[in-house]
């Protein structure tokens, strides 16, 4: 019974589960409030092809992480020795079978949807195999391709309700610069399991200080869709929430300039984290 327990909180551990749930709130969130907002909501919650869509992206991510996990393995021996501890209880054999089955499984359930959402989905299963086999060790393309594959699967939502509104694309670009500051910032705190493995990162390359440079400047950007938001589009009582971004992503320009150990990164790291879920609630606000 211990060892079923064990091995349930790893499989928890290498599939990112509140990584996943997080992500089908929002889905859901951005479907009732931005996406399908003229529609009754609660018939886009019992919508049977949106649910299908979310689900094929959840499985679809769940095998992304498996695969990850797989070929990170000795690199988050070093930057994450408990964690990579209780993943390890899952044998690598039983990673590459659960990894083919859920990528089979998200191709038949897709099959229900249309072709083309077997063509959307069967693209972004090699995607994130391809990512995590070659592109997250190509400097910047790996980031950049990382922050791409998060927020891929809300363009499946949006080619569902065929809404390509210019606000939908400023929200999209404001998430994808906010996760790319955010996966730079991973590698700082990553530096030493990266360096060890000739990961060519940012940070690893040209060092602390430049990445240091790249993460403002993508912070700056940041700002600047915020104030266009703000100043440009009707967001609802969300504005609160993009008032508050403006101070936490001043903050973390103030603090990330004094960091220095590990610790210290993590601490930003979740900061961006955070923004980003209070992000997904604050959606209702709209």
């Amino acid at each position: 019974m211990k060892s079923i327990i064990v091995k349930f909180f790893s499989l928890f551990s290498v599939i990112r589960a509140y990584n996943i749930l997080a992500i089908v709130i929002a889905q859901y969130l951005t479907s009732i409030f931005i996406l399908g907002h003229k529609e009754n909501t609660l018939d886009i919650i019992l919508d049977p092809y949106l649910f299908a869509i979310i689900l094929c992206s959840s499985i679809a991510i769940a095998s992304g992480y498996i695969i990850n996990n797989f070929y990170d393995y000795e690199k988050d021996m070093i930057n994450r020795p408990i964690r990579s501890s209780i993943d390890k209880t899952i044998r690598k054999r039983t990673k590459l079978t659960l990894y083919f089955s859920l990528n089979l499984l998200c191709i038949c359930l897709s099959f229900l949807i249309s072709i083309r959402a077997v063509i959307f989905f069967l693209v972004y299963i090699l995607a994130l195999w391809f990512y995590s086999h070659k592109l997250k060790k190509i400097l910047i393309v790996g980031n950049i391709f990382s922050a791409v594959l998060t927020i891929t699967p809300f363009f499946a939502i949006f080619l569902y309700y065929k809404n390509f509104e210019l606000i939908i694309i400023i929200y999209a670009l404001f998430l994808f610069f906010i996760i790319l500051a955010k996966d730079i910032i991973k590698d700082l705190e990553n530096l030493k399991g990266d360096f060890t493995l000739n990961y060519k990162t940012i940070a690893v390359v040209y060092g602390e200080k430049f990445a240091k440079v790249v993460i403002s400047t993508i912070i700056l950007i940041s700002h600047i869709n915020v104030i266009n938001l703000i100043l440009n589009f009707d967001i609802g009582l969300m504005f609160y929430y993009y008032y508050l971004c403006l101070f936490i992503l001043a903050y973390v320009l103030f603090i990330l300039w004094k960091s220095r150990t590990k610790k210290d990164y993590l601490i930003i790291h979740n900061i961006m984290r955070a923004l980003i879920i209070l992000g997904i609630f604050s959606i209702v606000l709209i």
